[in-house]
């Protein structure tokens, strides 16, 4: 099978322990991800986020529903002023560790992975926009930058 752009979404960003949590949606599936994968990848993102060390407290995730039953969780935090700590949990993947099929069943992928080809567009846009709103001004604006999100369309930048 050819490769293929899948759909992203971005729904609203979340408070998570402290931190403000940008979140990107990616799956092959036009209508979105289900409420279930959804609310059990969330509730184990509390797990996924960095001991605050100063840094502003601002993550982004990614969660991916892989065309089989995989379901992917990956969480970039800012540490260290500029620096992206990941941890990333997995569902429905015995192969990486899961104990069944069951895309609601995450648990933490221990492999040293940052993402695949459809979970990557978004470090690219959140790498430029912390520079923009953190970095590059007289004074860091925390919120523009999570009001500063990739658009939704495709992984590749375009609605299919």
């Amino acid at each position: 099978m050819p490769f293929a752009e899948k759909f992203l979404f971005v729904p609203p960003p979340v408070e998570v322990g402290g931190r403000r949590v940008k979140r990107y949606h990616v799956t092959a599936d036009p209508d979105g991800i289900a409420p279930d994968v959804e609310k059990a990848a969330y509730a184990l993102l509390p797990d996924l986020l960095p001991e605050p060390d100063g840094t502003p407290p601002a993550s982004f995730s990614v969660l991916h529903r892989g065309g089989d039953d995989g379901a992917y969780l990956n969480t970039y935090s800012w540490v260290w002023d500029n620096v992206l700590h990941c941890a990333i949990a997995v569902a429905g993947q015995p192969s990486l560790g899961c104990p069944d099929r069951d895309p609601t069943h995450f648990v933490r992928l221990e492999k040293p992975w940052i993402g695949c080809v459809w979970e990557l567009p978004p470090l690219a846009h959140e790498r430029d926009a912390w520079v923009r709103h953190m970095l590059a001004p007289d004074r860091p604006d925390l919120d523009a930058y999570v009001a500063d999100s990739l658009p939704e369309g495709t992984t590749g930048g375009t609605r299919a």
